[in-house]
């Protein structure tokens, strides 16, 4: 079968489909892109079996079929193709050729029948999302994800749908994100979304004010972004209750320039312990002084200018969890609530109840 289509309708897509493959693959299949064509479109597919993702690009001429090519291949091809010219595929057998102006490929397809899918039932609930609004609920809570953790159930981000709102978390076990919006739901529920999904979303989400559909089913979701379809299963386990580790704000705020400490943070890190990562915290009257050091005998001090009112506070945290949380938060002003030495650290920005962050205590 024959299609032609142009380069600039094809790459964006064919980068984001062909993002979710893996590099190393037990199947040479998953090595491959899937086209699906029906003479005016074509659907782009590509999967892991855990993840997959679907685009739609528009033909200039083509014929019905399907038909696999090499991923990696075909995109490396298609980002060295001149902005504006027509790529023409011809497939056969056991080989396709790809012709554009005066480049010619020849290249290796695989049975497309091979091809595996991620089948999903009939959903079971839907919420719909500005895609701007998403992209910040995401953004604002993916990176305190756990890597590997043996509780499974902490390397993926947790969907919270409630009656009135959804708010999505992420925890290590260390610190805690949570991110809310106002959204009017039939079906409250939780799932529980991979790690690797998150990240492929926050790829595709872009600061658009189109609306985006989630589509849950009892072991997938599916989410449609324009003219892109993605696909994940859901990690079965149950998250731990995150309102029990939000601490309520008791006793006098600590308000401090968001950026201004996030530097001091980032100059005192220079010389914290490299492994543990730690400083101490020393606040009193309108003023937090930072302190580290590391094996080496060496130091770092930093004061930083607040507004408090509060009794004296001393507590170790880790620099690298504070550093990437005031880095989430958009307000010129932060706040931070510390009840005493041994307890955990609550900050959100200024008057902003919707994005919540809750660092441990740690011995310097």
């Amino acid at each position: 079968m024959k299609i032609v289509i142009n380069r600039d309708a094809v790459l964006e897509p064919l980068q984001l489909v062909a993002g979710v493959i893996e590099r190393k693959q037990t199947l040479p299949i998953l090595s491959n892109l899937l086209f699906i064509c029906d003479g005016e479109e074509a659907e782009i597919v590509g999967t892991d079996t855990e993840v997959e993702m679907r685009a739609r690009i528009p033909l200039v001429s083509g014929e019905s079929g399907s038909f696999t090519l090499p991923a990696k291949k075909f995109t490396e091809i298609c980002k060295t193709i001149s902005e504006g010219d027509e790529i023409r595929v011809d497939v056969g057998t056991d080989r396709a050729k790809v012709n554009a102006g005066k480049s010619r490929f020849s290249l290796g397809v695989l049975d497309p029948s091979d091809f595996p899918s991620l089948e999903t039932t009939a959903p079971i609930n839907r919420i719909t999302l500005e895609e701007a609004t998403l992209k910040q609920m995401v953004e604002k809570t993916h990176f305190a994800m756990a890597i590997q953790d043996v509780r499974y159930y902490l390397n993926g981000m947790l969907v919270d749908i409630q009656e009135e709102l959804v708010a999505t978390v992420a925890t290590d076990g260390h610190r805690l994100a949570t991110n809310r919006t106002a959204c009017s739901n039939e079906t409250p529920g939780q799932i529980l979304v991979p790690r690797k999904a998150v990240l492929e979303i926050t790829r595709l989400l872009k600061d658009r004010k189109g609306m985006v559909e989630m589509d849950i089913t009892a072991t997938h979701v599916r989410l449609q972004i324009g003219n892109v379809t993605f696909i994940s299963k859901l990690i079965d386990g149950r998250y731990p209750d995150y309102n029990r580790v939000i601490p309520r704000e008791m006793g006098e705020p600590i308000t401090a320039d968001r950026e201004a400490l996030r530097q001091a943070l980032i100059r005192t890190s220079i010389l914290s312990n490299e492994k543990f990562r730690g400083i101490n915290i020393e606040i009193t009257k309108d003023n937090m002084k930072l302190l580290a050091h590391n094996p080496e005998q060496e130091e770092a001090e930093e004061e930083v200018e607040v507004e408090y009112d509060g009794e004296r506070l001393s507590v170790g945290f880790n620099v690298g969890y504070m550093i990437e949380v005031l880095g989430a938060i958009d307000e010129d002003k932060v706040q931070l609530w510390i009840a005493n030495s041994q307890s955990s650290c609550l900050l959100r920005g200024y008057n902003n109840e919707d994005s919540r962050y809750v660092i441990m205590p740690m011995r310097v």
